[in-house]
C-alpha cells in the first residue's frame, strides 16, 4: 500500500518538473498557431467578402447629407455597370456603399447571372456580402425556358432561389401560371407556388392551394384542394400529379374525376386524355349520371371512347327500380354501352339482391335495351348429376327457391318494372313447408313443397311475382293442412301444366292441367324417400336477406393495397424537395367554377415588359433570348 502511494507521488513530481521546463516552448507554439489561424481567417474573410467592382461609373457625385458614406453614380452615354462574383448589374443611377459592400440601383435596372438568368426591374437593392438582391417594380426574371413577372422579388444567390410574396405570373412554352406566393429553385428548374395557384392553357385550367411545377418537364404536383378542368373532363383532388404536356395525371387523396356522364371517386385515380382511359384503386365509386346507376369496388378501369367500365375486388352494381334498388355483385363487373343501351355483365360467382327477389349464378348479363337479365350456369366437369342444382342459377322469391339451367328475368323497358320470368330446362321450385317442421317430430318428415318441369314462366305485378306456370312434364309434391293446421296428406301428381299463385312471396295455391295423374297420400303411405323429386337440392342457407349478404367471406376479408403518396412524397421529379402534407383547412379553398379564367387577385401594377439598356452587348443578348 505504502509502495503504491510512493510511486504515485514520484510520477506527479516528474510531471510537474517537465511542464516547468517546457512551458515557454509550449507558449511559443500556441502563439504561432493563433497567428496562423488569424491569418487564415482573415484570408477567408477577404475572399468571402469580395467587394463589388465598378465597371463603368458614368458621372460621379456625393451627397453626405442624404446618402452618408455613399458614392453616387449616374449614367452618361452609357448606363452605370457593376460586377460581383459572376453577376453584372446595369442601371441609370446607383448609390454605392463601399464600406457596407451594397448597391441601391434605380432606373431600368438589368441584372444578369451567367448566360441564363436575367432580371429587369426599376429598383434593386443588392448586398455583396450576403449575395441577396431585392428587386422591385415591374420585375421580370427570365431564363432560357420561362419568364416571371411580379412587383417584388428576392433573389438569394447562395441558394440560387428567388421568391415573391405578392402575386406573380410565370410563363413558359406551354402554360401561364399565377399565384400569390412563389419560390423558384434555379438549379432544378422548379417552382413552388402557394395561395390561389392557377395554370392557364388553351386545353385546360388548373387551380390549386399549393403546387410544385418543373419548367423543364412541365410536371405539376398539387397539394390541398385542386382542380384540373379540361375540355371533356374534370379532376378534383387534395394531393395529386398532372403532366401538363401529355394531359395525364393522378390524385391520391379525396379524388374525383368527372368523365362525360360518369363521376368517379377513389382513394387513387389515374386518367389519360390521349387514350381516354381512367383507373381507380381502393374504395371506388362510379356514378352513372344518366341512368342513376352506381358501381362500387376497389379497382376500376374506365374506357371513355368505348363507354365501358370494369370493376373488380368486391365489385357491386346498384341500379334503381322505381322505389327499390337492384344490387348485383360478382368477382368482376363490366358495364358497356351508350345511354339507354347499357349492358351489365357479372363474371364468376355472380349474385343479385332486391327487396323481394334475389339470386346466384356463375355469370349474369343484363341488357337495358331489351330489359332481359340472364342468369347463366357453369357446372364443373365431373359433378354428379344429383349435385347439378348446386351449380345451376337459383332465384329466391321470399323463401321460395327456383332453379334451372338458364334463368331470364324480363323488365318492361318503358315502365322499368319487372314483367316476367323464364326458366329454361330443369325448372325446379322448392319451398320449405313450415307446418311440417313443427308437427312432425321426425326430422326426416319435415318436408318441402316441390314443383318441377321442363320450363317455368312467371308474371310480375308491381314488381312482385304473382303467377308461375310449370310447363311440360310437370310434377308436384305439396303438403296439405286444414284450417286447424291439422295434417291432411301429401299431394303428389304428374301433369302437363301446373299453375302456382303467389301471395306475399309464398305459394298460396296450385292448379294442375292436362293429363293429371296422382293422389293425396296419408303420412303413413308415402315413404320418406318418396317425398323428394330427383334432382332435389335445397339451398336455403344461401338465401340473401340484405345487400351485405351478397359478399363472401373472401370479399369481406380483402386486403387493400397501400396507396403511395398519401402520407409520403409524391414528387418523382425531386422527392427530397416535396412539401409536407397540408394540415387543417387549406390556405385558400378552391371553388370548382368552370370557365373562371381570371385570377382571384390581380397584381397592383401592370406587368409590362421592362426595357433593356441599348448599348450593353450582354443586355442585347438577353433581349434576344427573351423573345
Amino acid at each position: 500500500m505504502f509502495y503504491k502511494f510512493f510511486i504515485t507521488i514520484r510520477y506527479l513530481t516528474e510531471k510537474t518538473l517537465f511542464l516547468k521546463q517546457n512551458y515557454k516552448r509550449l507558449t511559443r507554439i500556441q502563439t504561432y498557431i493563433c497567428i496562423l489561424l488569424c491569418c487564415f481567417t482573415a484570408v477567408l474573410s477577404a475572399q468571402e467578402k469580395k467587394e463589388i467592382t465598378i465597371v463603368h461609373g458614368g458621372d460621379f457625385n456625393k451627397d453626405e447629407e442624404k446618402y452618408p458614406g455613399a458614392s453616387i453614380f449616374s449614367k452618361d452615354s452609357e448606363q452605370v455597370q457593376f460586377e460581383h462574383q459572376g453577376i453584372d448589374l446595369w442601371c441609370d443611377l446607383a448609390i454605392y456603399y463601399k464600406k457596407d459592400n451594397k448597391i441601391k440601383a434605380y432606373g431600368n435596372v438589368f441584372f444578369q447571372q451567367g448566360d441564363s438568368i436575367k432580371m429587369n426591374s426599376e429598383y434593386v437593392d443588392y448586398d455583396g456580402t450576403t449575395k441577396i438582391a431585392i428587386a422591385k417594380e415591374n420585375v421580370v426574371l427570365r431564363n432560357n425556358t420561362m419568364t416571371l413577372n411580379t412587383e417584388e422579388l428576392e433573389f438569394d444567390r447562395n441558394t440560387q432561389e428567388a421568391f415573391y410574396e405578392n402575386f406573380g405570373t410565370v410563363k413558359d412554352s406551354a402554360n401561364v401560371l399565377t399565384s400569390i406566393k412563389g419560390r423558384y429553385y434555379m438549379e432544378i428548374d422548379k417552382y413552388e407556388f402557394k395561395n390561389d395557384v392557377k395554370i392557364t392553357n388553351p386545353d385546360y385550367i388548373i387551380n390549386s392551394a399549393r403546387m410544385d411545377y418543373y419548367t423543364n418537364t412541365k410536371h405539376a404536383y398539387m397539394y390541398g384542394p385542386s382542380t384540373v378542368i379540361g375540355e371533356d373532363y374534370k379532376m378534383y383532388c387534395e394531393r395529386g400529379y398532372y403532366n401538363t404536356v401529355e394531359e395525364n395525371g393522378y390524385g391520391v387523396k379525396n379524388t374525383r374525376i368527372d368523365y362525360s356522364d360518369r363521376i368517379i371517386y377513389g382513394d387513387s385515380l389515374f386518367f389519360n386524355k390521349a387514350t381516354e382511359f381512367a383507373s381507380a384503386t381502393n374504395n371506388i365509386k362510379v356514378i352513372d349520371t344518366v341512368n342513376d346507376g352506381v358501381l362500387r369496388g376497389h379497382y376500376a378501369e374506365i374506357y371513355k371512347a368505348k363507354d365501358s367500365v370494369l370493376v373488380t375486388k368486391k365489385a357491386l352494381a346498384i341500379s334503381l327500380f322505381e322505389k327499390d334498388s337492384m344490387y348485383i355483385h360478382a368477382d368482376t363487373l363490366m358495364v358497356t354501352g351508350k345511354e339507354d343501351e347499357r349492358v351489365v355483365r357479372g363474371f364468376k360467382d355472380a349474385r343479385f339482391f332486391k327487396t323481394d327477389l334475389s339470386g346466384k349464378c356463375d355469370s349474369i348479363h343484363t341488357d337495358e335495351k331489351t330489359g332481359i337479365t340472364q342468369l347463366i350456369s357453369k357446372i364443373p366437369l365431373g359433378t354428379p348429376e344429383n349435385k347439378y342444382s348446386a351449380f345451376r342459377p337459383v332465384l329466391w322469391n321470399g323463401e321460395t327457391q327456383m332453379t334451372g339451367d338458364t334463368i331470364n328475368i324480363i323488365s318492361n323497358v318503358k315502365t322499368e318494372k319487372l314483367d316476367s320470368l323464364k326458366v329454361w330446362d330443369n325448372a325446379f321450385i322448392i319451398q320449405k313447408d313450415s307446418l311440417s317442421g313443427i308437427k312432425f317430430k321426425d326430422s326426416l318428415k319435415q318436408g318441402y313443397n316441390q314443383i318441377k318441369g321442363k320450363y317455368l314462366y312467371g308474371l310480375f305485378e308491381e314488381n312482385e311475382l304473382k303467377i308461375v306456370d310449370i310447363v311440360k312434364n310437370a310434377e308436384l309434391i305439396y303438403y296439405l293442412w286444414d284450417d286447424d293446421d291439422e295434417f291432411v296428406g301429401i299431394d303428389k301428381r304428374v301433369c302437363g301444366l301446373i299453375q302456382m299463385v303467389m301471395l306475399n312471396n309464398e305459394v298460396d295455391n296450385t292448379t294442375s292441367f292436362i293429363n293429371v295423374e296422382g293422389d293425396i297420400f296419408p303420412d303413413s303411405e308415402l315413404p320418406v324417400n318418396g317425398r323428394k323429386f330427383r334432382g332435389f337440392y335445397w339451398r336455403g342457407d344461401e338465401i340473401m336477406h340484405t345487400p351485405d349478404d351478397l359478399f363472401s367471406e373472401e370479399d369481406n376479408n380483402i386486403v387493400l393495397p397501400v396507396i403511395n403518396g398519401v402520407n409520403n412524397p409524391i414528387d418523382i421529379d425531386n422527392p427530397n424537395l416535396a412539401p409536407e402534407e397540408i394540415t387543417g383547412e387549406a390556405e385558400n379553398k378552391i371553388e370548382e367554377k368552370e370557365g373562371d379564367d381570371q385570377p382571384t387577385k390581380a397584381p397592383t401594377k401592370s406587368n409590362k415588359k421592362a426595357t433593356l439598356p441599348k448599348k450593353s452587348p450582354s443586355k442585347e443578348k438577353a433581349e434576344e433570348s427573351s423573345k
